[in-house]
């Protein structure tokens, strides 16, 4: 899980969704911060997801990681149209040591919001 983990947080800072997702198990699941009842499920759908999501942000920095097991939390921030945006992302591993859930928390509210005008229309026609 470590090595997925790095390998992730990594390719998200450089914004390469191609790495992203080579450490993403078959059947991963995103859950939306927004409603936190949408789920992305599926190497497909949380890639054009990720595709969306880490085009509008920039400066993605993470500066740590915690967590045992199976389950971490990566803790970073970025700018999205100007306002810092806080994440935290929980991660859990499928057996196989890949990622194979995605939680991500934004904050504050202002960020959150622009997030959701900003990759929403990107998203939101997705095939699945």
């Amino acid at each position: 899980m470590d090595d997925a983990v790095a390998r992730y947080v990594d390719a998200s800072e450089r914004n390469e969704i191609a790495a992203m997702v080579e450490v993403l198990a078959p059947d991963v699941e995103l859950i939306s911060p927004i409603s936190g009842r949408m789920v992305f499920r599926g190497e497909g759908d949380v890639r054009h997801l990720l595709t969306a999501v880490y085009g509008s942000l920039k400066g993605l920095r993470w500066t740590q990681t915690l967590g045992e097991g199976s389950h971490r939390v990566a803790i970073g921030e970025a700018r999205l149209l100007g306002v810092r945006s806080h994440r935290r992302d929980g991660l859990r591993a499928s057996p196989d040591g890949r990622i194979r859930r995605i939680g991500p928390h934004l904050r504050p509210w202002l960020a959150l919001t622009l997030f959701a005008s900003s990759s929403g229309p990107k998203w939101v026609a997705a095939p699945g």
